[in-house]
């Protein structure tokens, strides 16, 4: 949209603004290892206040995800919300595309920010990024809640059809995509009542600012989702743990949900 107002980087401005006036602030942090990670952290860290770590999903970056829910769990806890590798202002040169190098690299973030114990939710691939971090640090994660995460999903269940598309190949051109016909598929796959008729200059703008950055990467991550993936092979956590899902969830349909709460005995659902 050259010689235009985008309307996507206007809203990305607003967003970054609210979180400064809710009491966070932005730091990016250097591991020395070529990774880079952005969180919003409090300005004013209250030790009377518990913990709690926000992790995004496939979309934009964090602050689009979490930001209706800001004025809610601000006044309660001590919010971090980071930007997970190749969203945002997050990258790194390591070749691993692992969510459980993600939960690493979230852990020692968390560990440069003073974090030792945490509550986490996690929306989608946050939540595989969150299990994952409760399975290696059980010790600093102390509650969870999982939203729409496919956690205990298989590489068969793509090839039986649980999915709404028929390889990992087109999931990542839906997930990461690159076209105004595209990211239709993928609001109308995401929302239950997606907008109609959207204006493609708008869409278009959208892709520019929000998904031309490490495609290549962000592709990388979803291939390394269900590739080889086996529910016996998954751990289980011992936290407790609230499952929140979508009835009408095409993403990761809600058969995934049961199926979490099936592979262990879970505090809620």
């Amino acid at each position: 949209m050259a010689g235009c107002i985008s309307f996507t980087a206007s809203t990305d401005w607003f967003y970054r603004s609210f979180f400064a006036y809710t009491g966070l602030k932005s730091v990016t942090t250097d591991f020395g290892v070529g990774t880079f990670m952005h969180c919003w952290v409090p300005k004013t860290v209250k030790p009377s206040k518990p913990n709690l770590l926000l992790l995004h999903g496939f979309g934009a970056n964090a602050m689009w995800q979490y930001r209706e829910h800001l004025r809610h769990l601000v006044p309660k806890f001590n919010i971090y919300v980071p930007d997970l590798l190749f969203f945002g202002e997050s990258s790194t040169k390591s070749p691993e595309r692992t969510e459980a190098f993600q939960a690493q690299c979230v852990m020692k973030l968390m560990e440069v920010h003073g974090v030792q114990k945490m509550n986490l939710v996690g929306i989608s691939y946050g939540g595989f990024v969150g299990y994952s971090m409760a399975v290696q640090f059980p010790e600093a994660i102390e509650k969870l809640v999982l939203c729409c995460t496919g956690v205990c999903s298989e590489e068969k269940d793509m090839e039986e059809g649980l999915f709404p598309v028929p390889d990992l190949d087109e999931a990542a051109n839906v997930l990461v995509p690159q076209t105004p016909d595209k990211l239709r598929e993928l609001m109308n796959l995401s929302f239950a009542k997606p907008v109609k008729r959207v204006p493609s200059c708008f869409l278009t703008d959208f892709i520019d600012v929000m998904c031309t950055d490490h495609v290549k990467e962000k592709r990388e991550l979803i291939k390394n989702i269900l590739e080889d993936r086996q529910l016996s092979k998954i751990p289980r956590i011992t936290q407790p743990t609230l499952i929140i899902w979508g009835e009408q969830d095409q993403i990761f349909p809600v058969e995934l949900g049961h199926r979490m709460k099936r592979h262990r005995r879970f505090w809620s659902s």
